[in-house]
């Protein structure tokens, strides 16, 4: 009786053109819900999306799916707030704002009241750390501010004058101070080598360039070409080594390094080797490489 209930649950009612079940792609990443959950706001964007009559208006992926052109991260904190209008995030939540201009755009106004940032009455912020972009949470936020305001006061300091070892650490702007870190690039490949000719050599490159370091750092230096889907919910000041760039090359990625004022201190690779088939000598080699970067 269950699969039965589930599956006719799926077709559209006679009162509604939508499926108890829908599916929407938003940003690339693909989520199934309910249509009341959809619709259980009303006056927001999804309940006008899923509220009407003419469903051919609204866009659809290759594979028939509902397209919303939004961050398909984000969207599931918004999914989650449909569900019962309460909000839960996650200990050290680094994107509040981000969040808050989603909930703008879904048009969830009780929604962007929670994501508000709370100041208390000495203008600091209060008891929710989440507030603040990961910049704000470092501890260095405070060295930054003193060292700027030295830099307009102590203009020989930038000249080279006595006071140079207040402004050591500002930037080409004179503006920032760039933190200390390391940063590794793992990049994968793999090729089909035949029995005698290397010249016959198929190659083919993983397009997945790995990225491992301090949550902060790797947001610094590679901002929106950095996918940060298998851990988005790192705190700023702590280390992953599950983000990945959206670059196919290397050279991309050292671009960026280099423009932040890293350099390559060390690196190492593996390989290995496997038959391809069994009725012949094609071998798959696949190898794994390192690259170290540090910035003083």
């Amino acid at each position: 009786m269950a699969l039965a209930d589930n599956t006719g649950s799926a077709k559209p009612s006679e009162d509604s053109p939508f499926p108890e079940i829908i599916e929407l792609n938003v940003g690339g990443q693909v989520y199934i819900t309910r249509h009341p959950t959809l619709v259980s706001v009303p006056g927001s964007l999804l309940w006008e999306m899923f509220t009407q009559k003419n469903v051919r208006s609204l866009a659809r992926d290759s594979k028939g799916r509902f397209f919303v052109d939004r961050d398909g991260f984000l969207f599931r904190y918004i999914l989650d707030y449909m569900r019962d209008q309460q909000l839960v995030l996650p200990d050290h939540f680094p994107e509040r704002s981000r969040l808050q201009r989603e909930a703008e755009y879904f048009m969830l106004p009780e929604l962007v009241k929670m994501l508000a940032p709370k100041l208390s009455k000495q203008n600091s912020l209060g008891d929710d750390p989440c507030q603040s972009d990961p910049e704000e949470l470092s501890p260095n936020a405070d060295a930054t501010r003193n060292l700027t305001s030295a830099s307009a006061t102590l203009p020989s300091a930038v000249a080279g004058g006595p006071g140079g070892a207040v402004t050591a650490g500002v930037g080409a702007a004179g503006t920032d101070v760039r933190r200390a870190g390391f940063i590794t690039i793992g990049y994968r490949g793999s090729y089909t080598l035949g029995r005698d000719s290397q010249t016959d050599a198929k190659f083919r490159r993983v397009a997945r360039i790995m990225v491992c370091g301090k949550t902060s750092l790797a947001k610094e230096v590679f901002g929106d070409t950095l996918n940060e889907s298998r851990d988005p919910d790192r705190p700023p000041e702590r280390y992953t080594s599950r983000y990945y760039l959206k670059f196919t090359f290397l050279e991309q990625a050292f671009d960026k390094l280099a423009d932040a004022g890293f350099h390559m201190v060390a690196c190492n690779s593996t390989g290995t080797c496997a038959f391809a088939h069994d009725q012949t000598d094609d071998r798959i080699w696949t190898s794994y490489t390192e690259y170290v970067f540090y910035r003083e």
